[in-house]
């Protein structure tokens, strides 16, 4: 299969093939609760209208021919922590395991090096998503750490690792 994928900014225009794509238990079940499942219209429109022009963060819809199957993003942090960012991301189970993540998460990486004046930018992937931990460590992220039962979804106690990446 052909790929042709992309880092686009967010759209309305996105909003019907991401309730198509994030509309899946697998995705959700990776993510924090924030993430709803079912995911519906309503809730794609209030997670573009919310971030389209939120100066605090990059985010990027994840375009795979032309249709927007993901989303990454890098959220500025508040206080003494303002100089690191959080990375969050989710993909479509359509395009697992074929790279897509590991060759894009390093371009926003670079955009949000370059606009949003931090120096450190960290993700807290559970520890029993391994796909999730492969792909920051293929951008170059290193484990800072685990928090033992710092997870409890769906009823069950998870740990959690943090990965940081530092500017050069």
């Amino acid at each position: 299969m052909n790929m042709d994928f992309k880092l686009e900014k967010w759209s309305l225009d996105h909003s019907n093939s991401i309730v198509k794509h994030a509309n899946n238990k697998k995705i959700a079940e990776n993510l924090r609760n924030g993430f709803p499942n079912p995911y519906t219209e309503n809730d794609s429109l209030n997670y573009i209208n919310t971030i389209i022009d939120d100066d605090t963060q990059i985010a990027r819809a994840i375009i795979v021919n032309n249709e927007a199957v993901g989303s990454i993003t890098i959220i500025k942090q508040q206080d003494v922590y303002e100089k690191s960012a959080e990375l969050g991301y989710w993909l479509s189970e359509d395009y697992w395991n074929k790279g897509i993540l590991s060759k894009l998460i390093p371009e926003i990486i670079k955009i949000a090096f370059n606009e949003l004046d931090i120096v450190r930018i960290f993700a807290e992937p559970f520890s029993y998503n391994t796909a999730s931990i492969r792909v920051l460590e293929k951008s170059g992220f290193k484990l800072e750490g685990k928090k033992e039962k710092s997870i409890y979804k769906n009823g069950k106690y998870s740990d959690s690792y943090i990965y940081a990446l530092l500017k050069d």
